[in-house]
């Protein structure tokens, strides 16, 4: 038996070419927070675990597609992006709201009621 955590089904990985389905579709049905992130940037690994820790709060609510830059260039410009970490809300296939760099588990907390409400 492994001591590995498993993954819930709200929290995956995405690429260039899932993107669209993955999140502008899903995001019709409930929010979806895309973490736009890389291997060698170290706020990216550090903000990982506290964006887990408020999308599962909200038990498959919200979902948090995670998207490696590095692999995925073109869309990192199509949204026009600075750096990184950056995380964008999508609602009913837009872009509701984003916010750049590492941040507190209770600062995503309150975004994310700040751009939802409490849904």
């Amino acid at each position: 038996m492994s001591n590995k955590k498993q993954t819930p089904p709200y929290i995956y990985d995405v690429d260039e070419t899932v993107f669209d389905e993955q999140v502008i579709t899903r995001s019709q049905q409930g929010p979806v927070l895309v973490d736009f992130w890389a291997e060698w940037c170290a706020p990216c690994n550090s903000l990982a675990p506290a964006l887990v820790r408020v999308v599962s709060e909200y038990e498959g609510r919200i979902q948090l597609a995670k998207l490696e830059v590095d692999d995925n260039m073109r869309l990192a410009g199509r949204y026009r992006l600075r750096g990184f970490p950056t995380v964008i809300l999508f609602v009913d296939g837009e872009e509701k709201g984003r916010f750049h760099g590492s941040r507190a588990s209770h600062w995503i907390r309150e975004w994310v009621v700040e751009h939802l409400g409490d849904f």
